[in-house]
C-alpha cells in the first residue's frame, strides 16, 4: 500500500494531466499545488522612505536611555516600527540601537505585560532596519525620546 503512494506522489509530480488520464477526475484534485515561498521582503510593508525618517528621527532627538533589551521577531502580521518591551508602562516614541550593525531607528514603544528581564519583540521592520538576521536575538539599547 505505500508503494502505491509512493507511485501517485510521483505521477502527481509528473503532470496532473496524466494522473487524471490515469486515475480520474478526483486524483488530479488532490494534487499538490505549488505557492511561492512568502520572503521578509513581501511582509514588511514599511518604505524606505519611513525606514530613513526613522533613522533620521533617532539622530536627532534627544532621548533618555531606559535599558537593554534581548529582542525576538515580532508578529510580522503587524507592520510598522515598533518595539513591545517590559521597559515601558506606557505606551511612546522611542529609539532602539543595535551595536552590532551600528545602526538606530526610532520605534513606537509600546508597554508588555512581562518581567522586566523577560525580553522584548522588535517588528520585521525594525528586524530590517536594524541590519539584524530575522532568526537573531539582538541585544538592544532602548532609549525613550524626548517630546
Amino acid at each position: 500500500m505505500r508503494q502505491f503512494g509512493v507511485i501517485l506522489v510521483v505521477v502527481a509530480l509528473g503532470g496532473c494531466a496524466q494522473v487524471e488520464r490515469i486515475l480520474g477526475p478526483r486524483a488530479a484534485a488532490v494534487a499538490p499545488e505549488v505557492v511561492p515561498p512568502v520572503t521578509p521582503e513581501m511582509l514588511d510593508d514599511t518604505t524606505p522612505q519611513d525606514k530613513q525618517a526613522a533613522r533620521a528621527e533617532a539622530a536627532t532627538r534627544p532621548a533618555g536611555v531606559l535599558g537593554t533589551t534581548i529582542a525576538s521577531l515580532g508578529s510580522p502580521a503587524e507592520s510598522g516600527l515598533w518595539l513591545k518591551t517590559p521597559l515601558v508602562e506606557v505606551p511612546g516614541r522611542g529609539r532602539v540601537d543595535y551595536a552590532a550593525t551600528g545602526q538606530s531607528v526610532a520605534v513606537d514603544l509600546i508597554p508588555r505585560d512581562a518581567e522586566p528581564g523577560a525580553g522584548s519583540q522588535l517588528s520585521l521592520a525594525g528586524f530590517r532596519a536594524l541590519g539584524a538576521a530575522l532568526t537573531a536575538l539582538p541585544e538592544l539599547r532602548v532609549y525613550r525620546l524626548a517630546e
